[in-house]
């Protein structure tokens, strides 16, 4: 049982940043534009370049293939993305502060839970 709740884990985390990976490449001319909104400097290579460490971190998760690499390249991607895409403190439209809110407490959740992931790996 504990194999199976394991392996469903990393499908279901794994698969997360996996997806993620590729949205940033399926809809890289948007994300670009969003994140240089937010005063992303070189936005279309910064998105594909996380997209890169989204795709490196899921499938590293989800295969358990050099899962230190793969943790750490989510921490790579979620530490800076987090305060800088997220920063809902900078918004004044109350619908629009939710949303970033929202995106900035879950990847505060997902960076907690690759931390633990990771010190699993380490101990």
């Amino acid at each position: 049982m504990h194999s199976a709740v394991l392996y469903l884990g990393r499908i279901l985390f794994g698969g997360f940043f996996i997806l993620s990976g590729y949205g940033h490449f399926a809809n890289l001319q948007m994300m670009a534009g969003y994140a240089q909104s937010k005063g992303v400097p070189a936005a279309k290579a910064a998105v594909a370049g996380t997209g890169l460490l989204l795709l490196i971190g899921g499938i590293s998760t989800l295969f358990n293939f050099y899962p230190v690499v793969g943790l750490a390249a989510l921490i790579l991607f979620l530490g800076p993305v987090t305060f800088v895409m997220h920063a809902y403190w900078k918004i004044q439209d109350p619908m629009a502060k939710m949303g970033e809110r929202v995106n900035f407490m879950k990847n505060l959740a997902l960076l907690g839970g690759t931390l633990i992931l990771l010190s699993g790996i380490l101990s």
